[in-house]
């Protein structure tokens, strides 16, 4: 096994880091990671937004669910999915519309998630510790105003980026035989058996016997919230999809 591969099965998400700052040097070098990731058509559909106003940090914080790590982080990165410069782009050369369909939208959210995915490696590479910040959907237009994001442009995650001061457990996945096939999909919903007692385990340690809960347990109650506020959102942001 190599460096690299061993780096990617070691992740966890860090929510506690050291007042040390991230420096230049090391942004850029996440930055151009980022820059380099695979997108569609060569679109480059995602924006990101470094966040340095500790007031803005702190009402992001809040509408993220009251998150004290994305306050207390070092770097805060906001990803967006970005199809406003990929419509001035093509206006340039006519009128065709660049919404209307879903196509764009998921190449533009799979670009910045994609984009954001190297940016957390490259950080981790360099000792560095990430968390994914998704609550900012929670409350995705007031996110959007306090950022200025224009028409075609929505906050996909934000990123909090530091030096660990923490060493979490490594949270169980789920078995291969869950996620991986040959040829045709297989229903193993035994494989789901199997992580529940692995995650009710890991839970237990985690919280030192006070939490007794399985991923299929939290699963269920995370459907009861869904973010119906997502849809009309979007609307109002110019994703109309057909």
């Amino acid at each position: 096994m190599n460096e690299i591969i061993s780096l990617l099965q070691n992740h966890r998400s860090i929510r506690k880091f050291t007042n040390e700052p991230v420096s230049s040097e090391q942004l850029d070098a996440i930055l151009a990671a980022a820059q380099a990731s695979s997108t569609s058509s060569n679109m480059q559909a995602y924006s990101v937004i470094h966040v340095t106003d500790d007031g803005l940090k702190n009402q992001l914080a809040a509408l993220a669910g009251n998150q004290a790590y994305v306050s207390e982080c070092p770097l805060f990165l906001v990803w967006c999915a970005d199809l406003h410069r990929y419509a001035q782009a093509v206006h340039r050369h006519g009128d065709t519309p660049v919404t209307g369909n879903a196509e764009n939208f998921i190449v533009a959210t799979v670009d910045a998630a994609l984009a954001a995915q190297n940016a957390a490696i490259a950080a981790e590479s360099l000792g560095l510790g990430v968390v994914y910040i998704g609550g900012l959907r929670n409350k995705p237009a007031e996110v959007s105003q306090l950022l200025g994001l224009p028409q075609l442009v929505y906050p996909v995650f934000g990123m909090c980026i530091g030096m660990p001061d923490q060493e979490p457990l490594l949270r169980p996945r789920l078995p291969r035989e869950a996620v991986y096939h040959e040829n045709r999909y297989t229903d193993n919903e035994g494989a789901v058996d199997v992580y529940d007692e692995s995650i009710r385990d890991y839970m237990k340690v985690r919280s030192g016997g006070k939490v007794d809960t399985t991923w299929s347990k939290d699963m269920a109650a995370k459907a009861q919230r869904p973010r119906e506020h997502m849809k009309p959102f979007l609307s109002t942001q110019g994703f109309e999809m057909e």
